[in-house]
């Protein structure tokens, strides 16, 4: 039964141990590598979904190793937990299928999934963190161990963007890291509660209005709230598998969720309202939200293209938690999965260009469609999708986001949604049409020449999940549904 109770445990260790293992291993061998990541993969995938039918019958998941005094380690899983955990399992184990194709030939592969392990159970542990202690340590684990999945190539250029990377998310996570310390000075705990562990008696309202600004500055430095987004375009140097990983499940998200937690489980929805938080947290999604998709407006590089994508596009996470309601919230929340499907699907057609044809440019996509007409398939879902075209995944969020902002009289919302869809379709319909009705270059191979089945089918498995989140929103354990019984839980 303790095994059981332990859930959150395993979950960590799967991806730490086989990180570890790996590393330890070193560069020969090859098919122990490909066949413990797969492992671990698959491992995580079955213990998350142990975990998942559990939280939704009621059962407690839960860890604690005390460390110091008053510091404990505390992992468990709730319903918000499970949403980000379900996610990255899934992910992960797509992501190691095309990385492991992606990097058949490249050096210093153990390294590579050495860290990317790490990187996927420090992702676990931001997900299970049962207080604020335990989600920083795991936090800034999850700096550490990108880095070196950023820096992969070695090349000067992604050697300049490590150690931007290092800076603003080292530099955020010293901020959070003076905010939980006073939230621990005031209060006593650090423990995430429905609700909120914070009260208005606890410290004058500008020191609690400043703790808070720390924390949502350290968790906005990962999830590229502008002016914190610098480093995220910068470190579209790092191969596919990594950007994709960045950019669906890992990083961005782990910022997302921080401030998930901060609003929902730090402070309470009510307390963070009579702050004026709420609006801070708003107005910064939603200026995050224009500037990225004008940004992405001026990219000539697809991957770049894509990296303001996120920085638009994840901000609807923060838009949803700091407009409040359960229609925003539940739109907030389940953009979180929707964004990550769609985009991680982008970044694998990405990755296919350029591996099978060298086109890393928008100008350079002219006709790819009649060569890659499955990798442009599935690019096209995820654009599609980013744009919130019916009945995919990217149109459930925007419209419980836009019913949300009506529903708390926050009618500028809708106009920023708006603005959002219309200058998604001005950076993604012009690629679309380049790539299946611009006649092909010259001296492109006529025929189809598609990317190698490896790095296909995990395009393609993402686009049709892309898909089934839209189509089948209303079934029981999808996406929506989930994010419907978390908000169900934070409102009752």
């Amino acid at each position: 039964m303790m095994a059981y109770t332990a859930m959150p445990l395993w979950v960590v260790l799967a991806s730490l141990v086989a990180g570890l293992l790996i590393l330890v291993l070193g560069e020969p061998w090859h098919r122990t590598r490909v066949a413990i990541n797969l492992g671990a993969a698959i491992a995580k995938l079955v213990l998350v979904g142990i975990m998942l039918w559990g939280v939704a019958r009621g059962h407690e998941f839960h860890f604690t190793l005390a460390l110091l005094p008053g510091l404990e380690l505390k992992l468990h899983a709730d319903a918000l937990t499970m949403l980000l955990a379900t996610l990255s399992a899934i992910l992960w184990l797509l992501t190691t299928v095309y990385a492991i194709a992606y990097l058949e030939t490249s050096p210093n592969r153990a390294r590579f999934f050495g860290f990317f392990g790490l990187c996927v159970a420090a992702t676990m542990g931001v997900a299970t963190a049962g207080n604020l202690f335990t989600f920083f340590i795991f936090y800034e684990l999850l700096t550490l161990a990108t880095w070196p999945l950023v820096v992969h190539r070695g090349t000067r250029e992604s050697l300049r963007s490590g150690t931007l990377y290092l800076a603003f998310t080292l530099g955020g996570g010293a901020l959070m890291l003076l905010g939980i310390v006073g939230l621990q000075v005031i209060s006593g705990t650090t423990e995430f509660l429905p609700g909120g562990f914070l009260n208005k008696d606890h410290a004058p309202a500008a020191l609690l209005q400043g703790l808070f600004l720390l924390l949502f500055i350290g968790f906005g430095v990962k999830a590229a709230i502008v002016p914190l987004h610098v480093w995220l375009p910068r470190a579209m140097v790092a191969p596919a598998p990594v950007s994709a990983l960045l950019h669906a499940v890992a990083v961005v998200k782990a910022g997302a969720f921080g401030i998930v937690r901060l609003v929902y489980d730090v402070y309470g929805l009510e307390l963070t309202a009579q702050l004026g938080m709420n609006m801070l947290v708003a107005g910064a999604a939603a200026f995050t939200i224009i500037y990225g998709s004008v940004m992405a407006l001026r990219q000539n590089d697809i991957k770049r293209r894509l990296a303001y994508s996120t920085v638009s596009q994840v901000s609807y996470i923060a838009l949803g938690v700091g407009i409040g309601g359960p229609l925003a919230t539940i739109g907030g929340l389940v953009h979180l999965v929707h964004q990550g499907l769609m985009k991680i699907t982008l970044f694998f057609c990405a990755g296919n260009l350029a591996e099978t044809h060298g086109i890393k440019k928008v100008s350079d996509m002219n006709g790819i469609g009649r060569t890659m007409p499955w990798t442009t398939l599935a690019f096209t879902v995820g654009a599609l999708g980013m744009i919130g075209i019916p009945p995919l995944a990217g149109f459930v969020s925007k419209w419980y986001l836009g019913l949300g902002g009506i529903e708390a009289g926050h009618y500028w919302v809708v106009a920023v949604l708006v603005a959002s869809t219309l200058l998604n379709a001005a950076y993604f319909l012009p690629v679309l049409k380049r790539a299946w009705f611009d006649p092909p270059p010259d001296d492109r191979p006529t025929g189809v020449q598609e990317a190698s089945l490896h790095l296909l089918w995990p395009s393609l498995f993402t686009a049709a999940l892309a898909i089934g989140a839209g189509i089948l929103a209303g079934m029981p354990f999808s996406p929506l549904e989930w994010a419907i019984l978390i908000t169900e839980r934070v409102y009752e």
